[in-house]
């Protein structure tokens, strides 16, 4: 029987459908909780539909060590989880620096943190706290920065991290729903000072939204067109995902492209076939600014080579050429059972005296047969090889395998379809 039709008269039986049905094959669930009220009330629908679904439910809190009263917080969720029956874990984020955007890497902290404590604990799934109004803020933030359809379409209800699939269940839910959820399930939560300092963005948003109610602009109605936004943004990925595969041809680790073919290409396929290739080949997560991207556009329409965020735009002939730029992985090394440059897994022979590190001039020179493998001397000098110190030991891709293979993941197809 549906979960709503055990509680029909139930106020909260659309909160509780709505977590129920939002992991239909899972078995076992993660739900991120800071102790807010979104998360909170994510967390009791969570474990309320569990035990309708037979789901085993356990939740982690990400301690940024930004806040004095994060610790406490973290202890009031454990606490809460202990009386559910749920298995909690607190993770603390040991950053290096206070430099950059402090709050974008928390961010990717925070994600990288979870992914690792579900891949550890065998959870399939997670369930992050969002809700309308989260969608509603991020869409006024994306129109302040003038953002396109990808900017504007918001936040996704759900996509893959590291094997593990985040999801958004309460995506459409107002946040004003779950603070009476809470308020009749009598359920504790805290509120954080940082969501009322008018510094932040986001905050500013949030205020600005209260002034748009007037309007008849709320968060469920910027919510829904975001939802809208995201229809057409997938169709035109679609497409778009077709004409990259019709005119790109990877090799080594690079993207060509027959130059008459991308001039062909509609601007705005263009834009997000560069976009792609640079984001496929950084590993960054965020597409560049658009006054970089305009300057790349320009400098290929008239046969210029460019760079940009660590990738080297090449023409050469009758192609375009988007490979790693040298200088961003000179000194980047890692372990061989560890990925490197964000994209490279290495299968072999492994031992802790090994490391990865790009090819480079004088390795390329140490393989005598590089030219028989066909790929072009610069795509080859930027990818991963295997040193023992300064002895080249292997460079799978530069016709020295040793007993090495070099995989690239994800491919740039499959990267095109998941972003």
């Amino acid at each position: 029987m549906p979960v709503g039709d055990l509680a029909s008269p139930d106020p909260d039986a659309h909160l509780l459908e709505l977590a129920a049905h939002s992991f239909p094959d899972a078995a076992r669930i993660g739900v991120m909780v800071s102790g807010g009220g979104d998360s909170m009330a994510l967390l009791h629908l969570v474990h309320r539909a569990g035990e309708l679904r037979g789901w085993l439910v356990e939740a982690i809190t990400i301690d940024h060590g930004l806040r004095t009263e994060a610790a406490a917080e973290a202890a009031m969720v454990a606490q809460v989880c202990a009386g559910l029956g749920i298995a909690h874990q607190t993770s603390v984020w040991q950053r290096q620096d206070n430099t950059g955007n402090l709050m974008n890497r928390a961010r990717q902290a925070r994600y990288r943190l979870a992914t690792d404590w579900a891949q550890a604990r065998g959870l399939s799934h997670v369930a992050v706290g969002h809700t309308a109004d989260d969608q509603a803020e991020t869409f006024l933030i994306g129109l302040a920065r003038q953002a396109g359809i990808d900017g504007l379409s918001g936040m996704r209800g759900s996509w893959e991290q590291g094997g593990v699939t985040f999801a958004r269940p309460l995506l459409s839910v107002p946040r004003a729903d779950l603070r009476a959820y809470l308020v009749r399930q009598a359920i504790t939560w805290v509120d954080d000072p940082s969501n009322d300092n008018a510094h932040y963005t986001r905050v500013k948003a949030r205020n600005a939204l209260a002034v748009l109610a007037g309007l008849g602009i709320t968060a469920t109605t910027l919510a829904t067109v975001s939802d809208n936004l995201e229809s057409a943004r997938l169709a035109l990925l679609r497409q778009f995902a077709d004409a990259a595969r019709m005119v790109t041809q990877t090799e080594a680790g690079s993207l060509g492209v027959p130059r008459g073919e991308f001039l062909r290409l509609p601007t705005e396929m263009q834009r997000r076939l560069l976009i792609a290739a640079l984001q496929w080949i950084s590993g960054v997560s965020y597409p560049p600014r658009e006054a970089g991207l305009r300057a790349v556009q320009r400098a290929l329409a008239v046969q210029k080579d460019a760079t940009l965020g660590g990738v080297r735009f090449r023409v050469k002939g009758d192609a375009i050429w988007v490979l790693r730029e040298a200088r961003a992985v000179d000194a980047l090394e890692a372990p061989t059972t560890q990925p490197w440059d964000n994209r490279w897994h290495l299968t072999g022979p492994h031992a802790a005296d090994l490391t990865i590190r790009a090819l480079g001039a004088e390795g390329l020179r140490a393989c005598k047969d590089w030219r028989a493998t066909g790929h072009a001397r610069d795509a080859l000098l930027v990818s991963p090889a295997i040193w023992q110190g300064q002895t080249l030991i292997a460079a799978p891709l530069a016709g020295f395998p040793n007993d090495w293979c070099a995989i690239c993941s994800p491919s740039f197809g499959s990267f095109v379809l998941s972003h």
